[in-house]
């Protein structure tokens, strides 16, 4: 260390030992802007940047070495021959690119420290290279441990440079990877001349061609000036300029720069849209490539619409606008070309969602009406026939529930699958939704066409879909109506095919059905009371009358039985017989049941008298699973204590899920509510019924009490069912007791409560008809 002290201070001029210093810093400044360029840069632009830094790092050591050998002084004067100068220069620059090549090759912590390595070795080559290029009459000798020392100081120092760089960030990985670059050249460069030993000799062999020290001194001052400027002019210029190219790459759009109305630049964002070469684009005008009038595009204030003609002669939707620019001092324009096709392409899939379903893909309504009324446009014009089928499909509501949505979906797609296969060209097949289908068979011949596509679907589907085989499988039912005899318009066509279709269904499913007006005017008019049904809760259109029950004992009225009533805006009162069991067809029995037990029990509520009052159950509530949950609530609700409530069901309401249906009306009876027995004696299974749940009491059918004055069988009937009443300790109601003779015979019987027109017809609510029964006019 104090050799190499020794030797800088003693045998080294100071002043040119600073020269060498700053331009080793310069250099190795420069070689670290480039290094940072250079890691920015993508693989394929990496290299020539790689290439700048060797080339600004092989200079910068070189000059660096060269300024140093000038600052050497010796009483023997020193020339320096021309092949070894150029050949050290070679050496330097080629070491400097090996090592930032292998560094920038994996790009790791190793990598960098392997290419700091062969920097160090770079330095080494190119020293002792440049000292055999000295011609004096003095031989030259080394110290082989010094030139070791100085190689393994390079070592060091240039692996924590290359190092430095890759694990700092910003500014200081320039800063300090530039000063142990510098450490590194410099330690390098005097630890080895500290081993140099002159010895005088008188014929020691010159190049004929040799460098003066004061003609080098100029050309090591130009090449490291060289080098600082043109480091920092390249670096400037790809900041300011090839950045400016990339920028205008990295554009969604094509552009295209135009002067005297040819292309003279364009990014690359517009060959890829193209597939155009550079040179093929370059000189041409504008109009070989894109359908546009330059005036026009150039006087429009917004976007064009047009077409680019690709290189492989595809017709490409483009979007074009055109602005005024100054481009290399010239005045210019720009030509800004969008590529349209994924617009057009998303638009096109909006367009067809938005008429075609989702899950089968198949049209939808909208398309559906659309088609309809082409098709009778059409068949107007040309005096045709149009057919339209509506299916629906059977037991898919079950599947849907039991093996959930997905299994659904699946045998929806299957479904529009087989319709597919065995529709006709022509014909529309449409899903209108949940499981409705519906099929447009235009122009064809009537009714034949009609019939054999029907018993293509019948057949298709009886081969698709076994349902001994497999669970999942659907039927299909059919309604077809023809125009323009089954309706003049898309929407009457519609509705009648929809109608011979509610008519399929209840012929037993999996047929098919033509509309014919006689026979389906009663389904019309069941059809139409099922959607007035629906409404008819919100409407207000449905009430309750009350109908006293006598009791024998008491000679009293001791409870009502409430009765449900419709009152239809257009067809007047409509009798329980005749919209129950639509309601209980359509569903609608589940909300109708619900709203009259709340109002059943509101009004109970309102009576000073705690008499009893009863309604009828469905045997489709007790399909509900929250029946109990929802008479609880309603009974919490309302207030009614749950003794007043009685509950009367019919044998049928135990002829499915019997456990379940036992189960709840055990729940309601430890509740408190009482269950009845309604029209008893008219199922198949009362004794065994009534030995499964104890009920609190049987109602005797009123068909036995119509015949009781003529029909000694009736007589005994009533007799028998009211001595099982007495003999399982349950008190028996007869209903519809009209006469005095009625009233005498059940009576003698042994009947504990009567009912009927003879003690009062259903009316409204005792709370309105006895106003001082009510509790606020106590």
């Amino acid at each position: 260390m104090f050799s190499v002290i020794a030797c800088i201070r003693d045998d080294h001029d100071i002043r040119l030992i600073f020269v060498a210093a700053f331009t080793c810093l310069m250099g190795s400044l420069a070689t670290m802007l480039l290094f940072a360029r250079a890691q920015e840069c993508r693989s394929h632009q990496r290299r020539y940047w790689i290439t700048a830094a060797a080339f600004a790092s092989g200079v910068g050591i070189w000059a660096t070495h060269f300024i140093a050998m000038l600052a050497y002084q010796d009483s023997i004067p020193i020339t320096y021959a021309v092949s070894p100068t150029l050949l050290s220069m070679v050496f330097a620059i080629l070491g400097s690119w090996l090592a930032i090549s292998v560094a920038f090759e994996w790009d790791n912590s190793m990598s960098f420290a392997s290419g700091g390595v062969l920097m160090a070795f770079g330095i080494g080559a190119m020293h002792f290279t440049g000292m055999q290029a000295i011609e004096t009459s003095a031989k030259l000798s080394y110290s082989l441990p010094r030139i070791v020392a100085s190689v393994a100081v390079g070592i060091s120092f240039a692996s924590l440079a290359f190092v430095a760089f890759r694990r700092l960030h910003r500014v200081r990985r320039i800063v300090v990877g530039a000063l142990l670059l510098l450490l590194a050249i410099c330690s390098l460069h005097f630890t080895a001349m500290s081993g140099v030993s002159l010895t005088l000799e008188t014929d020691v062999p010159s190049e004929a061609l040799a460098i003066d020290r004061s003609f080098l001194a100029s050309i090591v001052l130009a090449a490291a000036t060289a080098l600082i400027l043109s480091s920092l002019g390249a670096i400037f210029i790809d900041r300011h300029l090839t950045d400016l190219r990339g920028f205008a790459n990295a554009s969604l759009e094509g552009l295209l720069v135009l002067r005297d109305g040819r292309i003279i630049d364009a990014n690359e964002r517009f060959f890829t849209i193209s597939g155009w070469s550079t040179q093929q684009v370059i000189g041409a005008v504008p109009e070989a490539f894109l359908t546009l009038d330059l005036e026009a595009c150039t006087e429009a204030a917004i976007p064009l619409e047009t077409t680019l003609s690709g290189r492989d002669g595809k017709a490409i939707p483009v979007e074009t606008v055109i602005r005024s620019i100054t481009y290399r001092g010239h005045e210019c324009s720009v030509l800004v070309v969008r590529d349209l096709t994924e617009r057009r392409r998303a638009e096109q899939m909006i367009e067809h969602l938005a008429h075609h379903d989702i899950l089968t893909d198949l049209p939808n309504r909208s398309l559906f009406d659309q088609r309809m009324r082409q098709a009778l446009q059409m068949a107007n014009r040309k005096h045709g026939e149009v057919a339209v089928f509506c299916l629906d499909l059977d037991r898919f509501k079950a599947i849907n529930d039991v093996f959930g949505h997905a299994e659904g979906d699946r045998l929806l797609c299957r479904v529009a699958g087989i319709l597919q296969r065995v529709a006709e060209e022509g014909d529309t097949v449409a899903r209108l939704g949940g499981d409705e289908f519906a099929i447009i068979q235009p122009m064809r011949q009537q009714p034949e066409a009609a019939t054999r596509l029907a018993e293509r679907i019948l057949v298709e589907f009886a081969a698709e879909m076994d349902t001994a085989r497999d669970p999942t499988a659907v039927g299909v039912s059919l309604g077809i109506a023809i125009f323009p005899r089954d309706g003049a318009n898309a929407e009457q066509l519609y509705a009648n095919a929809d109608t011979a279709l509610y008519r399929a269904k209840r012929a037993g499913r999996g047929h098919a059905c033509f509309f014919d007006a006689e026979m389906d005017k009663a389904a019309r008019m069941r059809r139409q009371l099922e959607n007035d049904l629906r409404q008819a809760i919100l409407r207000k259109q449905l009430y309750l009358d009350y109908q006293p029950i006598y009791d024998v004992g008491s000679d009293s009225v001791s409870g009502y039985e409430a009765l449900l009533r419709w009152r239809h805006p257009d067809r007047g009162i409509i009798e329980p017989e005749t919209f129950i069991p639509i309601a209980e067809e359509s569903g609608s029995i589940a909300a109708i049941g619900e709203w009259v037990l709340e109002q059943a029990c509101q009004e109970a509520v309102r009576w000073r008298q705690p008499a009893s009052v009863a309604v009828n159950l469905s045997p489709l509530q007790f399909m509900i699973p929250t029946l109990y949950d929802q008479i609880e609530r309603i009974l919490r609700k309302t207030g009614l204590d749950p003794r007043r409530l009685e509950l009367e069901i019919t044998e049928a309401a135990l002829m499915r899920e019997r456990t379940a249906v036992l189960a709840t009306l055990q729940r309601l009876h430890r509740l408190g509510v009482r269950v009845v027995m309604d029209d008893f004696g008219t199922g198949f299974s009362s004794l065994s019924n009534l030995r499964a749940f104890p009920f609190d009491k049987i109602k005797v059918d009123r068909s036995f009490t119509g015949a009781l004055e003529h029909d000694p069988a009736a007589r005994s009937i009533v007799r028998a069912i009211i001595g099982l009443g007495h003999s399982l300790n349950m008190p028996v109601v007869t209903e519809g007791v009209e006469t005095e003779i009625q009233r005498r015979i059940v009576i003698e019987e042994g009947c504990a409560q009567l009912q009927g027109i003879f003690f009062g017809k259903p009316d409204i609510g005792p709370s309105q008809q006895f106003p001082d029964m009510d509790r606020a006019a106590g």
